[in-house]
């Protein structure tokens, strides 16, 4: 702040007054120090609106600013005649005036007043105004002091918002004026108070007793409560039969709540509330009242990642599985099907009443679309619905419910491999299926496409199982093999094992594309739908059946003919030219 260069000239109201001065002055030269920083007592002399003329014995009266003199509400109560401390600035400014301080004689006052509380460990009054690296700032006065976190309060606070801004009792620890350095403790303050009392108090506790306390700090695990000189702890698990999840949901600081006392450890001075012990516990038989399947109105009291909890009465809350909201979407998140505070109805699925855990559902409560679906329809049935994704294995078909149909890859096409037919169909795209099963109680129905068309293969070999004979064309040959074109859509191989009874080496020599050929199956594969066909096996059964119907007119003619007969024609025979065979026969009868 500047002085004013002529400061306006006051305190000489008369003659008779200045003389007093003079004598007041000359009085003072003797004992007053005329150094700067030095504490003297002035005169308050004079007052305007802005400064105090403070006579201090001087050479010259002293101005100081009027707001050095407001108190901390921001009073002003001096009076002119009034005295009071200043400390000496300058003595001489240049100007001819002398300039006071009052702010310093007030710090000066307080460092007095901090050192005499030091000596004798007097408890002294300051207010936490602002938070610094290790703990907090405490105004005492005009001096600001440091209180280290762990002094705050017997026990470590997390929470400090009720203590700021209000005066407080402390105690200086520790004071170095000339590095303007001081320390002070609440702590000790509420020990040297707490200390009589919580003897008294230690020595009347008894665990099962009912107590009135103060809740004076929360942390994420609980609350410490003030019992009259002894804390307690009220942890979190304690304050409420329900699931909480700080508590701040129960209590908050300040407040006088009932407490019971379930455990106190007098070496260690350490005792554990508890406040729904003042009440019953709602899971004592709980069984009897919710039988599994029932169904009950619940409010929802907390979201998670994987469900919600819901209390179906006071102080019972039970777990709603993700799994268990939606039966179409297994891992839809909570927040789209419920909302905390909402009430809903679920369906009891499982308690546990020795872990305390209740298993609620919330799908079981409305419509199983797969359980509708199959009221609806049945196996052979035509459906239409759009792709809503292609897989590796499969498409998958919304249907009506919002739930899918799977058609597998093998069941896209009869002639053709799933993994190529695939590649016509695109998401969005509405088909026809036909329900190949459905199976409610593992969410499953089977669809096909492929079934809508008759299929060419099961009907040829329905018709031409293994061991028929049949018509085909050569479509293809290669050394190996050869492929013959049986019917529309239906082929065969024939390897060239199964060409001739002499072995071929090339089946390229002994066939030509376009040939027609008289085959026999000799396998049917339905699962792989190959047909595997053989002219070797044709002309093998061709043999046997000429040589069994030779045999067969040899025995008819033996068994019907007489003797004569027999000579007559085998005379005839050799007449007309007898084969070798009846020559051997005639040889035997001669």
């Amino acid at each position: 702040m500047e002085w004013p260069r002529n400061p306006p000239r006051r305190g000489v109201k008369n003659k008779n007054m200045s003389e007093t001065f003079a004598e007041i002055f000359e009085e003072s030269l003797g004992t007053i120090e005329m150094v700067p920083g030095s504490i003297i007592t002035g005169t308050v002399v004079d007052i305007d609106n802005e400064w105090v003329v403070v006579h201090a014995g001087l050479k010259s009266e002293g101005i100081i600013p009027k707001n050095q003199f407001l108190s901390e509400t921001g009073e002003f109560t001096l009076a002119i005649g009034d005295q009071v401390k200043v400390a000496m600035e300058v003595v001489d400014d240049g100007w001819g005036e002398t300039r006071l301080s009052r702010e310093k004689a007030k710090r000066a006052e307080t460092w007095e007043m901090l050192e005499d509380a030091f000596e004798r460990t007097d408890v002294i009054t300051g207010v936490i105004n602002g938070k610094v690296k290790g703990g907090f700032t405490v105004d005492i006065n005009d001096i600001r002091a440091f209180l280290p976190g762990s002094l705050v309060d017997i026990r470590p606070l997390r929470e400090t918002a009720h203590l700021e801004g209000r005066p407080l009792e402390f105690q200086v620890i520790k004071l170095d004026q000339k590095r303007n350095n001081v320390v002070v403790s609440r702590r000790a303050v509420l020990e040297q108070e707490n200390s009589e009392e919580r003897e008294a108090l230690l020595q009347s506790l008894q665990e099962g007793q009912d107590v009135t306390g103060v809740v004076k700090n929360l942390t994420d695990y609980g609350a410490f409560v003030d019992l009259g000189g002894v804390d307690g702890l009220l942890h979190i698990t304690d304050m409420a039969w329900r699931r909480i999840r700080h508590p701040s949901e129960m209590v908050t600081i300040g407040d006088e709540i009932q407490v019971r006392i379930l455990k106190f450890d007098r070496e260690k001075n350490r005792v554990s509330l508890g406040m729904k012990q003042l009440g019953d516990d709602p899971w004592v038989q709980l069984t009897r009242r919710y039988a599994e399947g029932s169904r009950v109105f619940a409010t929802v009291t907390n979201l998670t990642e994987y469900g919600c909890f819901a209390e179906i009465e006071e102080g019972v809350e039970g777990l709603v599985h993700v799994s268990e909201m939606d039966w179409t979407n297994k891992n839809v998140h909570p927040s789209k099907v419920v909302s905390v505070g909402d009430e809903v109805e679920v369906m009891v699925l499982d308690i546990d009443e020795e872990r305390r855990r209740i298993s609620l559902g919330i799908k079981q409560c409305r419509t199983n679309p797969w359980d509708e679906f199959a009221a609806k329809h049945a196996k052979g049935d035509r459906i239409r619905g759009k792709i809503k994704s292609i897989t590796d294995f499969g498409i998958f078909v919304g249907l009506e419910g919002d739930i899918d149909g799977l058609v597998y890859l093998s069941d896209i096409a009869w002639n053709e491999p799933g993994e190529t037919a695939v590649r016509r169909y695109s998401r969005g795209e509405e088909i026809d299926t036909l329900i190949l099963s459905i199976d409610p109680a593992r969410e499953r129905i089977a669809l096909g496409i492929k079934q809508l068309d008759q299929d060419p293969f099961s009907d040829f070999v329905t018709i031409n199982d293994r061991g028929s004979m049949v018509e085909g064309v050569v479509e293809s040959v290669e050394p190996k093999e050869a492929v013959i074109r049986l019917a529309e859509e239906v082929t065969g191989v024939l390897k060239a094992s199964e060409i001739s009874i002499d072995r071929v080496e090339d089946a390229r020599k002994e066939l030509s594309e376009g040939q027609e050929l008289s085959l026999k199956i000799v396998s049917v594969d339905r699962k792989n739908r190959n047909i595997s066909l053989s002219l070797k096996a044709k002309a093998i059964d061709e043999e046997r059946a000429a040589v069994r119907e030779h045999r067969k007119k040899e025995g008819e003619r033996v068994k019907a003919g007489t003797l004569g007969d027999l000579i007559k024609a085998q005379m005839e025979g050799a007449s007309e030219g007898d084969s070798d065979e009846d020559a051997r026969g005639r040889e035997a009868l001669s």
